[in-house]
């Protein structure tokens, strides 16, 4: 009997515990807004231990950790140890030092012991027009549960424990080890299921990799595929554009959905384990809530659900460089090469705006089939182009 009553005892403790960790409900810690960059990428103010700057970290659940750009460490005196790290992106591998022990706060919340693996952002600083100083990924993202609401751009911090999620959404259980991999469904030619990254971090709607397209014979052949470059860890590299028919996740469906093609060189999507990944200009139609603790991402489709996607396509890059918006790469055959443009031209002007504001100029050439006038600097001298914006959904 004494025997029976200990057992009970011993099982009664340890389910009071397991409710201690998993039924307790989650707290309320702050919420604060946040912008939204090209492509949807998330954009948070913060600051670094006990330095007064306001600092730019990108939201990343396609990063494992935490980081801070190499020119943000140098401008605060900040040197890192050097480690046997590397770390892996679409355009490079890199080996990367560390600054260990940091606080880091964001608005009514200070995080403490993070460590930040340092990166030069400066191509991402060039891509978004505005000074990004870090990622904030999983090493955040796994301490808390967050709320993201993309109608009225706040970001919500709570602690871990159970939660009720809102009704109308639906709630995602995807496998987690530091980032995580969902099970989605494309189709064009053909009808494939496999494995996702939820890419936050990314400013696109899809990506696949070159060794996923071609295996699973996925793309109709009439497809044809439009040169892009891309941006990404370790800098720069050519992509294609084209369109599938159906993207699924969940019980949500996407038609004729905009996707990249990548040749995976470095393996990112350590192919066939993933196809490629699901890109925040597609989880931006949804008001999400992160909680690593339990696996669970939870989709809301909001305001922007049913927002047309962008076709457009004029084969220009454009990057905010010291000062000046400057035209990157011109694509071979491209309407913007056709017209005469040329990589290294400054923009003076799009279609009579002069605010040199590289969000608005962007912005002017993603309206598929209108005609865009540029204005741009080259050799000291002021020349005008005019040329038509493809689309790609054809």
């Amino acid at each position: 009997m004494r025997r029976t009553i200990l057992i009970f005892f011993l099982f009664g403790t340890l389910m009071a515990h397991a409710q201690e960790e998993f039924v307790t409900p989650s707290r309320f810690i702050t919420k604060f807004p946040f912008e939204q960059l090209t492509g949807g990428v998330v954009l948070l103010k913060a600051r670094l231990a006990d330095y007064p700057d306001t600092l730019n970290f990108i939201l990343d659940t396609g990063s494992g950790g935490i980081s801070l750009d190499s020119t943000t460490a140098l401008y605060f005196g900040i040197v890192p140890e050097p480690s046997d790290r590397i770390i892996r992106g679409i355009a490079g591998i890199r080996k990367v030092s560390f600054v260990y022990n940091q606080k880091l706060h964001l608005h009514k919340l200070s995080i403490d012991s993070l460590n930040f693996h340092v990166n030069d952002y400066t191509i991402l600083t060039e891509v978004y027009g505005v000074k990004i100083d870090g990622i904030i990924g999983y090493s955040v993202l796994s301490r808390y549960i967050v709320k993201l609401n993309f109608d009225n751009s706040m970001m919500e911090f709570w602690t871990r424990g159970s939660m009720k999620y809102p009704r109308g959404g639906y709630l995602f259980k995807p496998v987690i080890s530091t980032l995580p991999v969902q099970m989605a469904r494309v189709r064009d030619a053909r009808t494939v299921n496999t494995r996702f990254l939820l890419d936050m971090g990314a400013g696109l709607n899809m990506m696949l990799s070159t060794d996923f397209v071609n295996d699973s014979a996925l793309l109709y052949k009439k497809r044809k595929l439009y040169t892009k470059e891309a941006e990404g860890l370790g800098g720069k590299i050519d992509m294609h554009m084209t369109v599938v028919r159906e993207v699924k996740f969940g019980p949500y469906k996407f038609y004729n959905v905009p996707v990249y093609v990548f040749d995976d060189v470095n393996n990112v999507t350590s192919y066939p384990h993933l196809g490629g990944l699901i890109g925040n200009d597609l989880l931006r139609r949804f008001n999400i809530i992160i909680n690593y603790a339990e696996r669970h991402i939870h989709l809301l489709p909001n305001t922007h659900y049913r927002n047309r996607f962008d076709y457009s396509y004029s084969g220009v890059e454009l990057y905010f460089v010291d000062g000046q918006i400057i035209i990157g790469d011109v694509a071979a055959g491209s309407p913007a090469e056709k017209s005469g443009l040329k990589e290294g031209d400054v923009i003076f002007a799009i279609n009579k705006n002069f605010s040199q504001n590289l969000t608005q100029m962007k912005t002017a050439l993603q309206n598929a089939g209108e005609k865009v006038r540029m204005i741009v600097i080259r050799n000291g001298q002021l020349m005008d182009f005019e040329f038509r914006i493809d689309s790609i959904l054809k």
